[in-house]
């Protein structure tokens, strides 16, 4: 089984993942509706040091306000390369004034991606390079290319591992969590459906699911399209834009402010904190299927 994997130093990005000649992730600006506009420019971005929007675009840390785009700058930045092999790509981030200025805290942002046959490990690693403890917030967002006649007429549905009695949905207002949970969507607490009018109101978030592995299936084609095994992450972001052809699989650590946010950085749920010179390392993988 040939696998062929592509990266890029914008963003320490995975931006391709072929298996056997096949495309497995969405080509961001190449891949245009019938007007000729991208649906979504970005490929698998690496979300940091927050997940989702502010309150505001806003937030406090030591009394001062800071401003920061929705899912953090690094997606946005340049990293520096580490290693590049065949299976084997890694990049870091290290703070600078830039980042400084919009997050005051000393960091090193390692995005490292391994190949084996046809399974693709996303790995990450935050370390404190500072003097202060230093809260951040850690996410993934790869979009798996999908066919979008598919999705609209409901063919493509999530199977959890094991029925998921205590998995409850998140609802959004406006990009921000609100007070209370969203409608349950799970069929028999193990089945997801997908099609043209999930994603209404912007994404899925679950939390509370137990066994993290999940397999996104389609009905029509009766195959297993790909299993993600997302251990060691708080939360599940599922995304896609009307007749886009792409699924997003997101494995997050936090998630966007509360409506109710007092924009507070370091009273936001589900932080991670790191002492000076600690770090913290997690990972994914999604085994694809032809």
């Amino acid at each position: 089984m040939g696998a062929i994997m592509t990266t890029s130093r914008f963003g320490g990005e995975l931006i391709s993942f072929k298996l056997d000649g096949i495309e497995k992730i969405h080509q961001g600006e190449e891949s245009v509706d019938e007007n000729g506009k991208p649906y979504w420019k970005r490929h698998a971005p690496v979300l940091f040091p927050i997940v989702g929007k502010l309150k505001r675009s806003q937030t406090l840390i030591n009394g001062r306000t800071y401003e920061m785009p929705q899912h953090g700058f690094a997606r946005d930045m340049e990293y520096e390369p580490i290693t590049k092999l065949d299976n084997f790509h890694s990049y870091v981030l290290k703070s600078n004034k830039y980042t400084m200025a919009r997050y005051p805290f000393e960091f090193e942002l390692y995005n490292t991606y391994r190949q084996e046959d046809n399974k693709l490990i996303f790995m990450y690693k935050v370390v404190n390079t500072g003097q202060n403890n230093m809260p951040f917030c850690l996410g993934g967002h790869p979009a798996f290319k999908i066919d979008p006649d598919d999705l609209r007429k409901g063919n493509y549905f999530l199977e959890f591992e094991e029925e998921e009695e205590k998995a409850h949905f998140l609802y959004l207002v406006d990009g921000l969590v609100g007070t209370e949970y969203s409608k349950n969507l799970l069929i028999n607490n193990k089945y997801l459906l997908l099609e043209e009018h999930t994603f209404d109101n912007d994404a899925l978030i679950i939390k509370g699911i137990q066994n993290k592995r999940i397999s996104l299936k389609n009905r029509r084609t009766k195959k297993k399209v790909l299993t993600l095994n997302y251990e060691g992450w708080t939360y599940l972001g599922i995304w896609s834009k009307a007749g886009a052809p792409f699924l997003c699989l997101e494995p997050w650590t936090s998630t966007a402010d509360r409506v109710n946010s007092n924009n507070v950085f370091v009273q936001k749920t589900d932080l991670k904190i790191l002492e000076p010179g600690d770090e913290f390392d997690n990972k994914f993988s999604v085994e694809f299927f032809n």
